[in-house]
C-alpha cells in the first residue's frame, strides 16, 4: 500500500496548535498544570502566564465553564503553538514527567497529531457531515474530546494506520479462524444458544461449506472446531507468534475471509458490516496501546457478555416505561467465542495485554432496529465541526426548523430518561460517553430516543443492596464491577456530563445563542422531570444524588502522566480521582 500523502506544513501547524490548546485546557482542568490570571477578562475570556521554566513562560486567553471547564483560544497561545514544543520545554518542570513516560508520550502525542492532519486535509462540511450515513460518519469523527493524545495506537505502524486506523475509511475483509473446542468456548443468549444458529445467520452456505472443508483437509472434524473472525494486524503480530504451538499442532487452524466488507468504528477494534448492514458488529481483540488500556478482549468479560446481555435486556422488556415509553435501543453483545492462551492464561502476575490476544463479540446491529424515517448518530457527532466551522450540531437544528433550546430539551428528553430510569429503579449504569450513546433521530432530524451499547466493558451495578438484584444470574453477578452510589452517578456525571456535555454546552452558547446557564438548566429540568413522574422513588434520588453540591473530579491524562505510565500492569487501569468540582445541576 503507498504511504499516506505527505502532510503539508500549514496543516501540521493548524492541528498542532490546537492540538496544545486541548493539552493546555484538559491538563488544567484536571490540574496538572495551574495556569495564573495576568489581566482583566474582556469577551469573557481571561488572559493567563503559565511560567514553565526560568527562561520561558507561556500565554493564552482561556473562557471558564461548567464542572471546572477550560476552552484555550488556539490563536492566543505564545510564544508558539508547537504541542511538541511544550512537552520539550515542560516536562520535567510544570509537567513532572518521568523520562520513560516522556518518551511514550512524545510518540503518542506525534502519532495523534498524524492522524489529526488525515482527518483536517479531508475535512468535510458541517452540511456533508450530516448527510453521511451511521458507518461513514465514523470515519470522520476526531476522537475523545478530553483525552489528549486520544489516536496513540502503540503498535501500529505509519501503513497500519492507513489500512486500519477508523479516518483511513477503507472497508476490509476479515480472515477467519477454526480454533479446537478444547481452548475455545462459546457463549450465546437464548436465540443464539449453540454456534451453529450463529453461524446460520452470519456466513453465507457456502463459506459455511468451505471452513468445514479446510479442517476436514487436515484431517480433523469440524464439529471440534470454533471459528471466528480475526484482525489481521492482530493475526500477525499476536496470533501467529505467540499462538505458534497450536498452529503446529492443528489446535487452530486458518480460515478464508467471509468475503464481507467492514468498516473499523471509532473504537478501532469494532467493525460494522457495510457488505450487510443487517449482519451483527464484531469486536475483536487488538494488542495496541490506545487512550488509557491495551485493547484486547478480556477472557473472563468475553464469557459472560451474553449473559450480561439477556439480564440487561430482561430489565427493559419487562419495564413497561423502558420498553414502550422511551423504546431504547440496546444494542446486545449476543454472542462470543473466547480463546484462552495455554500458558499466559495460567500465570500470575502477566500483564493483562497477553490475556486478552484471541477471541470476538458479536453485537447486535443498529440499522435493523430503526424506525422508517429514523437515522442514528453517535452522541460524539454532535461536538465534531466541520470544515466550514459549523457544528453538526448546528446543521442539525437548523434542519429541524426547531428553536434551538427546544431542539436541546428534545435532546435531553431523549437522552436521559433511560438512563435515570436504570440508574433509580435497578442499580444500574451504562458509560454513556459519545461512542456507547447513540442518539436516534426522526425525519426532521430531531432526537427521538437512545441506543446503547458496549455492556460489558462499562455496565456496573450498585454495592448498595437493591432487591431488583435479587434474580440477577450467578454469572452477571460475578463479572459486573459493583460501586458505593456515589461513584455510581459518576458514569452519567463523568461518561455523559464532564465527557459530552462539557463540551457541547460552550459549543451551543457559542453557534445556537443558548447561553450555558440555559443549558444545564435544561439538563437539570429533565432530571426533575422525571423525579415528579415517578415521586416513588424519592429514597432512590437521595441515595443516587445526581444534584449534589459537588463530584469527584475523575482524570483520564493524569492516570497516564503520574500514576500509570507506559507500565505493564497486571490488572487494567482506571480513571485516576483528584478533588472535586462543583455541580452546575445543583441549583438553578
Amino acid at each position: 500500500m503507498p504511504p499516506s500523502p505527505r502532510p503539508s506544513q500549514s496543516a501540521w501547524d493548524h492541528v498542532s496548535r490546537d492540538l496544545l490548546a486541548k493539552l493546555l485546557a484538559e491538563l488544567s482542568y484536571e490540574g496538572v498544570l495551574t495556569p495564573e490570571p495576568e489581566g482583566e477578562p474582556h469577551d469573557g475570556a481571561t488572559p493567563y502566564r503559565l511560567p514553565v521554566t526560568d527562561q520561558v513562560t507561556y500565554r493564552f486567553r482561556a473562557r471558564r465553564g461548567a464542572y471546572g471547564h477550560w476552552r484555550v483560544d488556539p490563536r492566543s497561545i505564545s510564544p508558539h503553538g508547537d504541542a511538541l514544543r511544550f512537552l520539550a520545554d515542560a516536562h520535567d518542570t510544570v509537567l513532572d514527567l518521568t523520562g520513560d513516560t516522556t518518551g511514550h508520550l512524545v510518540r503518542e502525542l506525534t502519532a495523534t497529531l498524524a492522524a489529526d492532519v488525515r482527518l483536517h486535509t479531508t475535512a468535510l462540511s458541517a452540511p456533508a457531515l450530516a448527510d453521511l450515513g451511521y458507518a461513514d460518519l465514523e470515519g470522520h469523527q476526531t476522537g475523545h474530546p478530553w483525552l489528549v493524545a486520544n489516536k496513540g495506537r502503540f503498535g501500529f505502524s505509519a501503513a497500519d494506520a492507513d489500512r486500519w486506523a477508523p479516518e483511513a475509511r477503507v472497508p476490509q475483509r476479515l480472515p477467519w479462524l477454526a480454533v479446537h473446542r478444547d481452548l475455545a468456548r462459546y457463549r450465546g443468549v437464548p436465540g443464539l444458544a449453540t454456534p451453529d444458529l450463529l453461524y446460520r445467520d452470519e456466513l453465507a452456505p457456502g463459506t459455511r461449506a468451505a471452513f468445514a472443508r479446510t479442517v476436514l483437509d487436515q484431517g480433523r472434524d469440524p464439529a471440534d472446531y470454533l471459528w471466528l473472525p480475526v484482525h489481521p494486524w492482530q493475526w500477525d503480530e499476536t496470533i501467529a507468534p505467540l499462538f505458534a504451538p497450536q498452529l503446529a499442532d492443528g489446535t487452530i487452524m486458518p480460515l478464508p475471509t467471509d468475503n464481507d466488507l467492514r468498516l473499523p468504528q471509532q473504537s478501532i477494534r469494532t467493525f460494522l458490516n457495510t457488505s450487510r448492514p443487517d449482519a451483527r458488529t464484531v469486536k475483536l481483540p487488538l494488542s495496541i496501546l490506545n487512550t488509557l488500556v491495551w485493547r484486547g478482549l478480556p477472557t473472563e468479560r468475553t464469557l459472560a457478555a451474553p449473559a450480561v446481555t439477556a439480564w440487561v435486556h430482561s430489565l427493559r422488556d419487562t419495564d413497561e416505561f423502558l420498553r414502550d415509553e422511551t423504546r431504547v435501543i440496546l444494542l446486545g453483545e449476543t454472542a462470543s467465542v473466547t480463546v484462552e492462551h495455554p500458558l499466559y492464561d495460567r500465570l500470575p502476575g502477566v500483564p493483562y495485554q497477553y490475556k486478552e490476544l484471541l477471541g470476538c463479540i458479536w453485537r447486535e446491529p443498529l440499522m435493523p432496529q430503526l424506525a422508517p424515517g429514523e437515522r442514528a448518530r453517535t452522541l460524539a457527532a454532535l461536538l465534531h465541526t466541520g470544515a466550514d466551522g459549523r457544528a453538526v450540531t448546528t446543521e442539525l437544528v437548523h434542519r429541524s426548523g426547531l428553536p434551538p433550546a427546544v431542539w436541546l430539551r428534545r435532546l435531553f428528553a431523549a437522552l436521559l430518561p433511560p438512563l435515570l430510569r436504570f440508574l433509580y429503579r435497578y442499580g444500574t449504569v451504562f458509560s454513556p460517553h459519545g461512542e456507547n450513546a447513540i442518539v436516534v433521530f426522526d425525519d426532521h432530524d430531531v432526537p427521538a430516543r437512545l441506543a446503547v451499547k458496549d455492556f460489558v466493558d462499562d455496565v456496573n451495578i450498585s454495592a448498595w443492596p437493591l432487591p431488583e438484584h435479587d434474580d440477577m444470574p450467578a454469572d452477571v453477578r460475578s463479572v459486573l464491577l459493583t460501586e458505593p452510589p456515589a461513584f455510581l452517578t459518576q458514569f452519567i456525571h463523568t461518561g455523559l456530563f464532564v465527557g459530552v456535555f462539557r463540551y457541547l454546552a460552550p459549543l451551543c452558547a457559542d453557534q445556537l445563542g443558548v447561553p450555558e446557564a440555559e443549558f444545564w438548566g435544561l439538563v437539570r429540568a429533565e432530571i426533575l422531570r422525571h423525579h415528579e413522574r415517578f415521586p416513588e422513588g424519592k429514597e432512590r434520588y437521595e441515595v443516587f444524588d445526581l444534584l449534589t453540591p459537588r463530584i469527584a473530579r475523575l482524570c483520564l491524562n493524569r492516570n497516564r502522566l503520574h500514576l500509570d505510565g507506559y507500565r505493564d500492569r497486571p490488572k487494567r487501569p482506571h480513571a485516576a480521582v483528584h478533588g472535586t468540582v462543583s455541580n452546575p445541576l445543583h441549583a438553578p
